[in-house]
């Protein structure tokens, strides 16, 4: 059984140091790039949760979810407004294939629906085209897509 944990000071170099699969590498930015992004929207009046995953005291991966928009997504697609955004997932190469994704995501809708920043109607998220593994995972969970994009992934909705 997985847990989330907030990133802190004391985890977050085991967080830095996972990593997906090179044949995965175009379809998640690294959790450095994932955490910078997140200090960035906080200090944009934006809103972010990055959470280690953890099976014990092992981490294993990486999730964030985010709320809205910050000062500076100026391309933001429509659903961002007032919404919550699956924002991140990942899961180390050494630990793929054992359910820790769809346990990811079903803690972090559990999150979601606590609704840290106000009722939302929908959680949305993307992912690139060619991930089927992320397609056919989301969609287990009733995320359907949009046929909209955000830059070149699809979007795809969930109703909370």
């Amino acid at each position: 059984m997985i847990h989330l944990e907030k990133i802190n000071g004391e985890n977050i170099w085991d967080i830095l140091k996972l990593n997906v699969s090179d044949s995965q590498r175009n379809f998640v930015a690294g959790n450095d790039i994932s955490i910078i992004e997140a200090y960035t929207a906080i200090t944009s009046n934006g809103y972010a949760f990055p959470f280690g995953i953890f099976e014990g005291n092992n981490p294993v991966g990486f999730v964030m979810i985010g709320y809205d928009k910050d000062d500076y997504w100026k391309d933001a697609p429509a659903i961002a407004d007032g919404n919550y955004n699956l924002w991140r997932l990942m899961i180390d190469k050494n630990y793929q294939n054992r359910g820790y994704g769809k346990q990811a995501v079903e803690l972090a809708l559990r999150f979601i629906r606590t609704f840290p920043c106000g009722k939302a109607d929908f959680c949305w998220l993307s992912y690139e085209p060619e991930n089927a593994v992320a397609k056919s995972l989301y969609a287990s969970f009733g995320f359907i897509e949009t046929g909209e994009k955000d830059g070149e992934e699809q979007i795809a909705v969930l109703k909370l």
